[in-house]
């Protein structure tokens, strides 16, 4: 049973004031939930704090007392003037909105986009201030510059350091990064870093103000369901890309080959020929990122990866339309200022009517094919809009694929244990099931064919296979009718004799 809130009532007679003492388990490392412990204290406020009933929009005070030896405290809250580690909020919404951490973080400050903001960074690590200064100032600059106003006064990034650490969950004016302690001197650790930076930074505009019209005021009673998590997150993974070789962190061909990854996981993935950008977002409360099951990748697709697709798909349409007078970005900005003025957020069909407006042509098949349908992705043509050349290089190619991945179980056992069939392969067609034991394929021991199971390259398309498999202690002889491989492999070329189109189209989108 899902338990969704905890209601007490409390009976307070004449009383004008009610004291309450709780305890909260905090000991969950992530980037939103609560952990204390000896060195720090992270306090994720939705749920550490309680609300009143019917009264969302009180304000609340709240006045922090660290441990011994603790100093310092960092959050995006509003400090009560004269009084050391009390902060305020408007209403609960914002207290919900705003982590705090507490300890003996190390804390460094820059100016960008005219905002002051802080970095509390926890758990130390190979990282260079002067160097993070100046780096995530270019971002802020970047992600500031697509929508014309940074709408804070001051903005705060909590970031963990761990031995491996990852992930990130944005807020109003500040936001908490995982990251690895040891990550930064290296270019590809460092550059991770930056993207994830750029990735939060930029769901200050989307999703906290640009955004889907069921994600606040929030119902804290009940699941918020949208369609629309393909815009919230996937073209904030989208543009990350984007501030990321805007602001010299990578080159074209870095920032090319980044979103063709992305249009191949997509392809590759058989829940995506089931499971559209709308469907994945709806479902999100049931996400199997998060609490993934044997079959997740037979029937669901990423909203992040499906999203960040028809961010790239739709900023080249936008841009071709237009003949590289309008892009995305202009589309993005738009309807910030909308969601500013009507003083919510925005229904998929606004936002559609907004492409359409901004673009000069319709977007009903594009909607049809890659926001609600599951169309496969049209990537040649698209990329050929900007003169860069994209071919498969497994077109044509006639590999014979078995399907089943299988693991050795730890210990002296040895066993090879099925952990995923794909959807639609030989061992999916032929009746393998995870948990199945294989003992051999046409007589040959499983553990001597474990390294090349997927593809087994002694035998052709088309070929039948003997699985000997062991299923709840009962022996079983399948037979296997080995199918295509049909998983894509992306080459690019950015052409340098482009046409004055396709060139124009190519500034517009990179931005450089």
């Amino acid at each position: 049973m899902l338990l969704k809130h905890i209601t007490w009532r409390i009976f307070n007679a004449k009383t004008n004031a009610v004291k309450i003492n709780y305890r909260v388990y905090a000991f969950e490392i992530s980037v939103r939930t609560a952990f204390i412990d000896a060195s720090h204290a992270f306090l994720s406020s939705a749920n550490i704090f309680m609300y009143p009933a019917g009264m969302i929009k009180t304000p609340s005070t709240v006045k922090i007392i660290p441990f011994a030896g603790w100093d310092k405290v960092s959050t995006g809250l509003e400090p009560v003037a004269g009084q050391q580690f009390t902060y305020t909020a408007s209403d609960f919404d914002i207290l919900f909105d705003s982590p705090i951490e507490v300890g003996t973080q190390d804390v460094f400050e820059f100016n960008a986009a005219g905002v002051r903001h802080e970095v509390a960074m926890y758990g130390g690590g190979n990282y260079d201030k002067e160097r993070l200064k100046v780096d995530m100032a270019k971002i802020v600059e970047q992600a500031t510059a697509i929508y014309g106003e940074n709408p804070n006064k001051h903005y705060t990034f909590i970031v963990h350091n761990y031995a491996q650490g990852g992930g990130g969950l944005e807020h109003l004016n500040s936001t908490v990064l995982g990251a690895s302690r040891n990550q930064y001197s290296s270019s590809m650790g460092y550059n991770g870093f930056l993207g994830l930076v750029a990735h939060e930074y930029h769901h200050l505009w989307n999703v906290k103000r640009l955004r889907p019209i069921a994600l606040g005021p929030f119902d804290y009673d009940n699941e918020n369901y949208t369609t629309n998590l393909w815009v919230a997150e996937g073209f904030t993974s989208y543009y990350e890309n984007k501030f990321m070789l805007r602001a010299g962190f990578t080159n074209p061909q870095g920032y090319v080959t980044s979103l063709l990854g992305a249009i191949g996981t997509v392809m590759n993935t058989p829940g995506s020929k089931i499971n559209s950008a709308a469907e994945s977002s709806f479902n999100a409360w049931i996400n199997p990122a998060y609490r993934p099951s044997e079959n997740a990748k037979n029937t669901f697709i990423s909203y992040y990866t499906k999203g960040e697709v028809v961010g790239t798909l739709m900023d080249l349409e936008i841009i071709n339309a237009t003949k590289g007078a309008k892009s995305l970005d202009d589309v993005m900005k738009a309807m910030y200022l909308q969601c500013k003025t009507l003083k919510r957020g925005y229904t998929d069909a606004e936002f559609k009517a907004m492409v359409e407006k901004i673009s000069g042509i319709s977007f009903t098949s594009f909607w049809d094919k890659y926001v609600t349908g599951t169309v496969p992705v049209e990537y040649a043509k698209y990329f050929a809009y900007a003169g860069i050349d994209v071919v498969n290089e497994n077109e044509g190619k006639s590999v014979p694929y078995f399907g089943a991945a299988a693991a050795r179980t730890p210990g002296g056992s040895g066993k090879v244990i099925v952990g995923s069939v794909t959807r639609g392969s030989g061992a999916w067609n032929g009746g393998i099931n995870v948990n199945d034991e294989i003992v051999s394929i046409d007589n040959v021991p499983a553990e001597m064919m474990l390294e090349r199971m997927a593809v087994i390259t002694d035998k052709k398309v088309g070929d039948v296979v003997k699985v000997s498999i062991v299923r709840d202690g009962l022996k079983k002889d399948l037979n296997i009718t080995l199918t295509a491989n049909d998983a894509v492999r992306f080459k690019s070329e950015i052409k340098e004799n482009a046409t004055p189109l396709q060139l124009a189209v190519r500034k517009k989108w990179m931005g450089i």
